[in-house]
């Protein structure tokens, strides 16, 4: 927690009280040989994250992201969160896997899902939003069955460049129930306009658009809007990075009809992949087809400021035959832990740690663009703070080369059939040094 000294004010009256007039008269019990003359020997102050990397490195060794130069993305990002995040989600009140049915009980736990669903409307720009779903993946498989039930139109369009683990839920939720899943191919690392035009006719229920896109390119959320309102029925689901929604232009702003994404990056630490939560929001004319809960704020019968979950008949605890979902537990810590990391950081903090990241991803790209044999995948396209690079040998072995100096440089993309692409993520956490460091390693790789 930060330091805050007391006042002139608070120090006299804390002597006043004690009965003496100075701070010297307060010490002369000490013996004048036993004070320090001057200042102590200490290094120049730290920033919370300075001391947060030092004594991790102290603590963890190279096992863990936190003490290491890692470049790990691909859906989960290692952003810098303050102490107070987790200290304050780890207070015994807040932990329960209790659902807050019962309102009367639940005036702490309700509150916040309020003002986190508060703040996820003002990121997407979207009239409300739902308590969280699992992850990214699980908000976009509901975003497109709630978009069958809008409009009964069974058919979805999907971007080639959606994350593929993304692709494998939304298959499994939509398999056995009629929907088809086609896929908009791409085009320098973008969605491919002119084929997502030639797809659209009036059987398209929706179009899922995933922005900054799996490669980190920021996609034509405008263009892509404008083609899916010529089918008056379809609805546009875009699905978005809340980092980058600080200094890009909302869904909403574009036509989106839901926005999705995944909150990791919203004050929960990476944990070897999760636990993970999916923000949900849409226009208010759909929140009865939207899925999970939803808070509300009312009145008590005393005439107080009050919260329930409402619109309840939509849920599977109500009716589950016909539920819009049966998503049954949320994520209430993670989006607690997310509540209280967009408080404290603030619209001007967010901004800081999106336009950071993405001008450090930027530099290092541009570094690494003029290592010989590295290049850029997709020179042409926008990125925010994500970037992938073709590399002079397999990205497996470039990976294993660094790891010895606590480099963790990336996601190999052969996992998707790339052997020579290295796919790297930048956070605000990373100094100048962190990516000089990586170049510096990249080029001895080309070297040897």
């Amino acid at each position: 927690m930060p330091y805050i000294s007391n006042t002139p004010e608070e120090r006299r009256a804390m002597l006043e009280k004690i009965g003496v007039t100075d701070f010297d008269q307060l010490i002369t019990a000490i013996p004048p040989q036993m004070r320090l003359e001057g200042l102590l020997d200490m290094d120049e102050p730290l920033s919370e994250l300075e001391i947060t990397r030092r004594i991790q490195k102290q603590t963890c060794g190279d096992v863990c992201t936190q003490a290491v130069n890692s470049f790990l993305g691909a859906g989960v990002y290692d952003h810098f969160i303050p102490a107070a995040v987790d200290a304050i989600i780890s207070r015994p009140e807040f932990h329960t896997a209790y659902t807050p049915y019962q309102a009367e009980v639940s005036q702490g736990t309700l509150p916040f899902i309020y003002e986190y669903q508060t703040m996820i409307c003002e990121l997407t720009g979207m009239e409300i939003a739902n308590a969280s779903m699992y992850d990214a993946a699980s908000a976009i498989a509901e975003a497109i069955l709630m978009a069958v039930r809008k409009n009964r139109l069974t058919k979805a369009i999907l971007p080639a460049t959606l994350h593929p683990e993304y692709l494998r839920v939304i298959r499994i939720y939509t398999e056995g129930l009629g929907i088809e899943l086609l896929t908009a191919p791409t085009k320098d690392g973008l969605i491919d306009l002119d084929a997502l035009e030639a797809m659209m006719d009036d059987t398209v229920g929706s179009v899922v658009l995933q922005t900054p896109n799996f490669w980190g390119n920021i996609e034509d959320g405008e263009a892509i809007g404008r083609l899916v309102r010529k089918n008056e029925k379809a609805l546009y689901i875009v699905c978005a990075s809340p980092i980058s929604l600080a200094i890009l232009k909302a869904p909403a702003a574009y036509g989106a009809d839901i926005v999705v994404g995944e909150g990791q990056a919203l004050g929960n630490n990476m944990n070897v992949g999760g636990p993970l939560f999916g923000f949900f929001a849409t226009k208010l004319d759909m929140a009865r087809q939207m899925p999970g809960r939803i808070v509300g704020g009312t009145l008590d019968k005393e005439g107080r400021r009050a919260y329930a979950l409402t619109l309840q008949a939509r849920e599977q605890h109500i009716r589950r035959a016909k539920a819009t979902s049966n998503i049954c537990s949320n994520q209430s810590l993670c989006t607690l832990a997310a509540c209280v990391y967009m408080s404290l950081m603030g619209r001007e903090g967010m901004v800081e740690v999106a336009t950071q990241s993405a001008q450090k991803a930027h530099y290092l790209a541009r570094e690494i663009a003029g290592v010989k044999g590295f290049t850029l995948a997709y020179p042409d396209a926008p990125f925010f703070n994500e970037f992938v690079i073709n590399t002079p040998i397999p990205a497996a072995e470039v990976i294993s080369r660094l790891l010895p100096q606590g480099i963790y440089a990336g996601v190999d993309m052969a996992r998707w059939g790339n052997d020579n692409q290295l796919m790297l993520a930048v956070t605000e956490k990373k100094s100048k040094a962190d990516l000089d460091a990586l170049v510096k390693a990249l080029q001895e790789v080309r070297d040897v």
